[in-house]
């Protein structure tokens, strides 16, 4: 069985790491994004921009979310 192409050319616990801790920044937006969502106050009050514009926050962070785990399934496949 050939190796994996990955091995030796990058380290693959520091990459899973650098995911792993990315990922966990993604969740941390999303959950700051939906507490303010959340908030009955701050979307009554907002602009609607400004409301529209957290909604486009969190699906940002979601998809980003979405691609790391994708990346950091890729990486435990090719270890």
């Amino acid at each position: 069985m050939p190796p994996p192409p990955l091995k030796g050319v990058i380290d693959l616990a520091a990459e899973k790491a650098r995911l792993d801790k990315k990922i966990v920044k993604a969740d941390a937006d999303i959950k700051r994004v939906d507490a303010k969502l959340g908030n009955e106050k701050f979307v009554a009050h907002a602009p609607e921009e400004i409301v529209e514009e957290e909604r486009e926050k969190r699906e940002a962070a979601v998809a980003r979310k979405a691609k790391l785990q994708e990346a950091l399934e890729r990486l435990k496949m090719a270890s």
